[in-house]
């Protein structure tokens, strides 16, 4: 491998220019004072000094004393699996933290989103890898949600979805309100509701359907599993009137 395809590997493991230029150099001696090393890498001897100490810092390179003179050597290419080692769990630390602090944050971000309009807002999904986006924002309720659900129609669309989906639900503890067509499938549902935090009703005789509606925060849900599309509107005063008429039906149904 020629040496200039040599340097940009060792760059693209996160050393600087000069840091592979000065690293590779010093590998091919013993060791050299930083008046010699300056010659052979063209680098002013105050600039090279703050180089030779990153590499130190890096764990790539060693200073030590001899006769009085301060020499610097180069450290086994081994080290640079060292550093890509600890570079990677640097990174995946900074990750953690820097998703941590955004995830705190999001309630914040999203609860002064739309605050210079009082308009509604409207989002269209398309698609099962659209109905799945949509549904994930259910995740985001501060309240119990309320929701239309006819789970037959629900695991015919997204067969692979739901089941994490409502152990997610009930981690993040999102309790739910459901009213649901009498069917075996919501039937069979329901009978998991302690552990799901759900509480079911069910409509009388045959009434029936196939959409689904979650009305959660000031957002309404409205997801249509035979046509594959969602849509999220957000407007406090519609998803008021929804929790308005959801409530009077609640209270008319039987509990289960």
């Amino acid at each position: 491998m020629k040496l200039d395809e040599v340097k940009k590997l060792v760059e693209s493991i996160g050393l600087s220019d000069k840091e592979a230029s000065v690293y590779l150099s010093l590998l091919s001696f013993d060791y050299l004072k930083v008046s010699d090393l300056a010659k052979k890498v063209d680098i002013h001897r105050v600039a090279l000094y703050a180089v030779l100490d990153n590499l130190i810092q890096k764990g790539l390179a060693n200073k030590f004393k001899k006769s009085g003179a301060t020499y610097f050597s180069a450290l086994s290419p081994k080290r640079l699996l060292n550093y890509m080692d600890r570079e990677r769990e640097d990174m995946e630390a900074r990750y953690e933290k820097q998703r941590k602090l955004l995830e705190e944050m999001i309630p914040k971000i999203e609860s002064t989103r739309f605050e210079q309009s009082d308009k509604p807002h409207v989002q269209f999904y398309e698609g099962k890898k659209g109905m799945r986006e949509a549904y994930e924002d259910t995740l985001t309720a501060q309240e119990t949600i309320r929701a239309y659900a006819n789970v037959q129609t629900m695991h015919e669309a997204l067969p692979n979805f739901f089941p994490k989906y409502y152990k997610r639900r009930t981690d993040a503890k999102i309790a739910i309100r459901a009213i649901m067509p009498n069917n075996t499938a919501s039937q069979e549902r329901a009978e998991k509701d302690p552990q799901e935090l759900r509480q079911s009703r069910f409509l009388t005789d045959d009434n029936t359907f196939s959409p689904e509606v979650n009305i959660y925060n000031n957002k309404v849900l409205i997801t249509s599993w035979k046509e594959q599309m969602a849509i999220i509107i957000e407007s406090k005063e519609y998803a008021d009137l929804q929790k308005s008429i959801y409530d009077q039906l609640w209270k008319s149904l039987p509990k289960s």
